[in-house]
């Protein structure tokens, strides 16, 4: 006899469609904009550091809508 009673399992998306790692990766993205533009050193880390904050906000703001 076979159990009906259990639900059968829902395969797992790939790394890139979920969302609790891709948000983590998001704002590590962000804290590396912001490191990039409070730094005294490089000139060039600051020059990309607004692409930085910028690609992790819009990349944050998208993957928030995945669903869990």
């Amino acid at each position: 006899m076979t159990d009906h009673t259990l639900a059968p399992k829902k395969p797992r998306r790939p790394f890139f469609l979920r969302r609790g790692p891709m948000e983590a990766l998001a704002v590590a993205l962000i804290a590396l904009g912001f490191l990039m533009l409070f730094q005294p050193f490089a000139l060039v880390l600051y020059t990309y550091s607004f692409i930085t904050l910028l690609a992790g906000t819009l990349m944050f703001t998208i993957v928030s809508k995945f669903p869990e």
